[in-house]
C-alpha cells in the first residue's frame, strides 16, 4: 500500500479549511438550537437542559477530532478522501443514536438529530475537498 505525503501547504490548507469549517459549523448548530428552543422546542434531555453555547462547543470538539482523522488519513492511506468520507458518514450515523434513545421529547431529538447533520454537512465537505482523491 502506498502511503501518501502530506506537505505543508496541503496540510496548512487542510487544517484552515478544517477550522474554518468547523467554526461555521459550531455557529450553524448553536443557531439551530436557538431557533429551536426560540419555536418552543425543549432543550431538555433527562430534565436537564442543553445550554445553546454547548451545542457549538460540542460540535468544535467533535469537529476537530474529524479533522485531526483527516490530517492522519492523508498520511496513512492511499485515497484519504473516500476513506475519510465513508468513516465520518457512518460515524455521523451512529451519532445520531444517542438521539434516538435520549430522555426527551420527539421534537428534542430531532432538533438534536439535525444539529448533528447541519455540522457533518458543513465539516464533511470542507475537509474532504483538501484531501486527496
Amino acid at each position: 500500500m502506498s502511503v501518501t505525503t502530506l506537505t505543508a501547504a496541503p496540510a496548512k490548507s487542510l487544517v484552515l479549511g478544517g477550522l474554518a469549517a468547523t467554526a461555521a459549523a459550531s455557529v450553524a448548530t448553536a443557531v439551530v438550537a436557538a431557533v429551536g428552543s426560540a419555536a418552543g422546542i425543549s432543550l431538555e434531555i433527562g430534565g436537564k437542559p442543553i445550554p445553546v453555547p454547548g451545542f457549538a462547543m460540542l460540535t468544535a470538539v467533535f469537529s476537530v477530532i474529524g479533522l485531526a482523522l483527516a490530517l492522519v488519513l492523508a498520511r496513512t492511506v492511499r485515497r484519504p478522501r473516500a476513506v475519510f468520507v465513508r468513516t465520518t458518514v457512518a460515524l455521523t450515523v451512529l451519532s445520531l443514536v444517542p438521539d434516538v434513545l435520549a430522555d426527551a421529547s420527539a421534537s428534542t431529538k430531532a432538533l438534536l438529530m439535525l444539529t448533528h447533520l447541519v455540522a457533518a454537512a458543513i465539516v464533511i465537505p470542507a475537509v474532504a475537498r483538501r484531501l486527496s482523491a
